[in-house]
């Protein structure tokens, strides 16, 4: 447990997309504000109809770390995304999901194996060990699994649930791709191009406090669908060479960002 002396130095950016989360926003974002190793909250909110800019503004003014974009017209969760990773300042970079489904106080546990030196990027598995989950959609289930299958069967990793939301990477490897996917599309695409640029890929298992339709929950069918495609296009049709705009040396990247004597990186 670091001393008063010795905090944990900040390099964590989290990016939160969110479209009409006026209800769960706040909790979330005082949630983050007490995550070790924090050194921003972007909060891009995708033109909500709700207040739930006004929420996002009001805790930036009351919080330093908390900084607040706000698209022109709703252009779904990947633009967002697109939108909050280019103006991340991080050594290690996580998507926060505005509506309380992920637990900011397991985020510790998704990024230390980049901590430590071993992972380039970290996705947060709903079902590599089974913690606290929510029983809810069977087709969603089906759907997850297909797709993660239809992923691995091209990537060539053993990935349990590549739609996740909690997934984490270094700051150079996200704020270097190309991000060219709409909607939900950047699960898929993300998982192909980390695995196209040879990255250290672990995955943790994470609690998932799912939602109902009825409590406001926006994935839809043809959102899977659109899926199913992007797994074929990103990962047969998309080079590494029109994936990033500069692709990092991912073992030095590791050496020296994050050797394996944490205390000595970390700890001022």
């Amino acid at each position: 447990m670091p001393t008063e002396q010795h905090k944990p130095c900040p390099c964590l950016s989290v990016v939160i997309p969110a479209y009409n989360e006026e209800a769960t926003l706040a909790l979330v974002l005082e949630k983050l504000i007490s995550v070790p190793h924090l050194l921003e909250v972007i909060v891009v909110d995708d033109c909500s109809t709700d207040r739930t800019h006004e929420v996002a503004q009001r805790l930036a003014a009351a919080h330093r770390q908390v900084r607040v974009a706000r698209l022109a017209s709703n252009r779904g969760k990947t633009e967002a995304l697109r939108t909050g990773f280019a103006l991340t300042r991080g050594e290690i970079v996580i998507v926060q999901d505005a509506d309380l489904e992920y637990d900011p106080a397991e985020i510790p546990t998704v990024i230390r194996p980049i901590l430590d030196g071993h992972a380039d990027v970290v996705y947060g598995s709903r079902f590599l060990v089974r913690r606290a989950t929510r029983v809810l959609y069977f087709y969603h289930y089906l759907a997850n699994k297909l797709l993660t299958f239809l992923s691995n069967l091209l990537t060539n990793l053993n990935m349990t649930d590549i739609e996740t939301g909690y997934k984490a990477f270094r700051g150079e490897i996200i704020r270097n791709m190309r991000i060219t996917s709409r909607g939900f599309g950047f699960e898929v695409e993300a998982t192909a191009k980390v695995a196209k640029l040879g990255c250290a890929v672990y995955e943790v298992p994470i609690s998932y406090y799912g939602r109902t339709y009825s409590e406001g929950k926006k994935i839809v069918l043809r959102d899977g669908a659109q899926a199913l495609w992007l797994v074929f296009r990103f990962n047969l049709f998309c080079p590494l060479r029109s994936s990033f705009t500069r692709a990092p040396e991912l073992k030095q990247l590791r050496r020296d960002r994050f050797p394996a004597a944490l205390d000595e990186k970390l700890y001022g």
